[in-house]
């Protein structure tokens, strides 16, 4: 079997390291990969920002399987073109994908189903987002979360009134995040360790492959802003 790797990440590298050791794979290609990549296999220039140019390349490899590592081509709806084309593909359709590309999309998933989760609002307008952000509803501090994806930069734990209408205006008015950023959820903040569980699911069967503990704050002991992940290890204590 070959396999095709989309994402240029640590963690396509540790899919594609992985990929290439099970007995059934004979080669595994990663695009656009990178040089820790490079090293397990051959990487291939594409945009991931085009799923038809993805396509093309599954094509062209004449691969077996392909492997979505990144959210960003599940959020423009590789799934669902490789899909079409009856080509098999690891990775949710773009409506499935919402959930972890719209914070609101999830946060309105999770209130509508019963499903635990922090008190929100999801703002459009910038004097509802400076409403939300004013203590009344949340207190201090209070989670400012542009709705779309931000490269993990999209989140602020605002300590104070005036650090989170900063957070605000940065995204609504000064556009930091572009278009990610033009829907706002704020939330109550919550502490305490993450930790993820992870399955492979068809939409009848469910698969467990393992947990996994992540840090997201830029300094030790929880300190600095939030980011995509300072790293993480696997499997979790926390998970029986």
């Amino acid at each position: 079997m070959r396999v095709l790797v989309i994402g240029g990440g640590g963690r396509e590298h540790a899919i594609s390291w992985r990929l290439a050791r099970d007995p059934g794979v004979v080669e595994v290609v990663t695009a656009p990969g990178n040089p820790g990549c490079a090293q397990v296999g051959p990487t291939a220039p594409v945009d991931l920002a085009s799923p038809a140019e993805m396509l093309a390349l599954a094509v062209r490899e004449d691969v077996d399987l392909t492997v979505v590592g990144p959210e960003g081509p599940l959020d423009t709806g590789v799934v669902d073109l490789f899909d079409q084309a009856g080509r098999p593909i690891v990775g949710p359709v773009r409506a499935g994908a919402a959930l972890e590309c719209s914070k609101a999309f999830a946060k309105n998933f999770m209130a509508r189903h019963g499903v635990p989760t922090a008190r929100f609002a999801v703002c459009h307008a910038l004097d509802d987002a400076l409403e939300a952000v004013s203590g009344a509803t949340f207190g201090f501090p209070v989670v400012v979360k542009a709705d779309g994806l931000a490269a993990g930069k999209g989140v602020v734990i605002a300590e104070d009134r005036a650090s989170a209408e900063r957070a605000v205006r940065a995204a609504l008015v000064d556009r930091q995040f572009g278009d990610a950023g033009s829907r706002l959820v704020i939330e109550e903040c919550l502490t305490g360790p993450e930790v993820s569980f992870f399955v492979l699911a068809d939409g009848t069967t469910a698969i467990p492959i393992g947990t996994a503990q992540d840090h997201k704050r830029l300094g030790d002991d929880d300190l600095g802003p939030n980011t995509g992940g300072m790293g993480a290890f696997a499997l979790s204590p926390l998970v029986s």
